[in-house]
């Protein structure tokens, strides 16, 4: 049996395709840098609303982090994503802003924290 969730209406135009989230998962694991961070700012140019869901977003930076580590303005767009939706994620977005400040400090960039949320 299938379960339908019910999606609230979004403010951009609907288009013909289907959409699924094993799509858009396969999609973003095989994209570069500059195809994420482009949908993430047309589909989501203020870090409070956007068309994409709070875990899309987090998911996106992921990827990209990691392709571009020496980009302190990229650590702290992700670490503001992170701090505006909720308390969940705070440690990882302290973590990227404090390596963002290290290297502009010209300091070396503290190493990624493995902390996880329990």
């Amino acid at each position: 049996m299938s379960v339908r969730r019910r999606v609230p209406p979004r403010a951009g135009p609907e288009c013909d395709l289907e959409h699924r989230e094993h799509y858009f998962v396969e999609e973003l694991t095989f994209a570069d840098a500059d195809a994420i961070l482009a949908m993430l700012h047309e589909l989501c140019p203020h870090v409070v609303d956007g068309h994409l869901p709070v875990w899309v977003r987090n998911l996106a930076y992921r990827p990209v982090l990691p392709q571009r580590p020496d980009e302190p303005a990229l650590m702290r767009e992700a670490a503001e994503n992170l701090w505006s939706h909720g308390p969940d994620w705070d440690d990882i977005a302290a973590d990227l802003a404090q390596r963002a400040d290290a290297l502009e400090a010209g300091r070396p960039a503290p190493r990624a924290g493995a902390r996880r949320r329990s």
